[in-house]
């Protein structure tokens, strides 16, 4: 049997969070971010064990709870020290998902802003204490040439 060097239906580089627990990440991803939910495999104990989500169509978001699989990552909650990774994630419309976020109880670490580069932002951590940032595309910036002055 020849395979692709990867299922077609996979990006070439999806992020995988370790989170406390699966059926609880998955519905406070779809409340507050609007991802829907994709595949769910539960272990012997019948315990969702790892799930897939998809944002905006095609973007996977993969997750598993501490331990699935003989993994040793841990959530940041269950770590000495913060999680040095954040996810960038572009949508529609920054404000409202800000929104959305603070209904889904998302911990907000700042509201929407403009930035010098051209977006506008908001950085949410989640329940399993994973740093997000949304981002809505506002203005075209010419960073290089913006940095030689």
């Amino acid at each position: 049997m020849n395979a692709a060097s990867k299922p077609e239906s996979c990006q070439w580089l999806m992020p995988i969070l370790t989170v406390k627990d699966v059926n609880a990440s998955l519905d406070f991803y779809e409340k507050a971010f609007g991802f829907k939910p994709g595949l769910a495999m539960p272990d012997d104990n019948g315990t969702i064990a790892y799930a897939d989500m998809q944002y905006k169509g095609t973007q996977v978001l993969m997750m598993m709870y501490e331990g699935a699989f003989g993994s040793t990552s841990r959530t940041p909650l269950n770590t000495a020290v913060e999680s040095p990774v954040g996810l960038y994630v572009y949508c529609d419309n920054v404000d409202a998902l800000y929104t959305q976020a603070v209904n889904a109880q998302a911990q907000v670490i700042n509201a929407p802003e403009d930035m010098f580069w051209g977006d506008r932002t908001t950085c949410i951590k989640d329940p399993d204490g994973h740093t997000w940032t949304f981002a809505t595309h506002i203005a075209d910036v010419d960073l290089e040439n913006d940095a030689k002055k």
